[in-house]
């Protein structure tokens, strides 16, 4: 059974969800985990400028997805940063490519799933991941999310991401801070509940 974890991510916010999302995932039995990132469309100056040059270097190993990668899947695990309320453009290009799956129906029937991260609080993390799942739907995919049985995204002891939607995290305006150790076990349990419906839906 094969989970893949495609993912974009600037400076490292994402890349830590995906990691945890993968460990969560190779929990489960038959469960075999890859992942991998979507191509960058920035140019290497702007990168530079910004900072997310180097910050990328902890990820640079994570090969570069093609469309045809999804193909052999059983399910689909995609993450994203919000951009203005709804994925990143380096994300919307990457599936736009998809065209010749869709057209094959070479999705229909996987299961897909979707986490995030923004800058704030109220950033877009649910709008993101409910769009997203527009484009999950047109290729015919049983979309999972996060359920209210992982309790962490009900917390009141501390600011922190989760929606039933999917995990997400919140990066502060400047990027500083990284996913908490709350939001690390949701993208974990995340994970892993979209490789145990795969496992069931494989006849596993």
């Amino acid at each position: 059974m094969k989970i893949k974890v495609v993912f974009y991510s600037m400076f490292g916010h994402i890349y830590n969800l995906a990691e945890a999302v993968a460990e969560g995932a190779r929990e489960v039995e038959g469960a075999e985990v890859e992942l991998l990132q979507v191509p960058e469309l920035v140019p290497d100056d702007v990168l530079e400028k910004s900072g997310s040059k180097k910050a990328r270097e902890v990820f640079a190993h994570i090969p570069t997805a093609k469309p045809s990668d999804l193909e052999d899947a059983d399910a689909i695990i995609f993450g994203t940063p919000t951009r203005f309320g709804n994925m990143c453009a380096q994300m919307r290009n990457f599936l736009d490519q998809t065209g010749g799956l869709w057209a094959q129906g070479a999705l229909i029937g996987k299961v897909g799933s979707v986490f995030t991260s923004t800058g704030t609080q109220h950033g877009g993390q649910e709008t993101t991941l409910t769009s997203f799942h527009i484009t999950l739907l047109h290729h015919g995919m049983v979309i999972v999310g996060l359920p209210y049985s992982e309790a962490r995204q009900m917390t009141l002891e501390e600011i922190s991401g989760g929606s039933p939607y999917g995990a997400t995290t919140i990066a502060g305006t400047d990027g500083s801070r990284m996913p908490s150790e709350n939001e690390l076990a949701m993208a974990r349990f995340q994970g892993r509940h979209v490789a145990d419906i795969a496992a069931r839906l494989a006849g596993k």
